[in-house]
């Protein structure tokens, strides 16, 4: 998880974008595909590229 090396939480994104965290668990292990703007939110928060974010 990419965040993890950014000292930010998983909590931390979903009070970011409102999100549970389930949806936040379920992207991360393929379950759900997040939207183009979900994506761009969360790597702007970690201070990466959507390509980052997505590899």
């Amino acid at each position: 998880m990419l965040y993890c090396g950014k000292g930010i939480t998983q909590g931390d994104i979903v009070r970011k974008f409102g999100v549970s965290r389930s949806f936040i668990s379920n992207i991360e292990n393929g379950k759900t595909n997040p939207t183009l703007s979900t994506i761009t939110n969360i790597a702007k928060a970690l201070g990466v590229s959507s390509d980052e974010l997505l590899k």
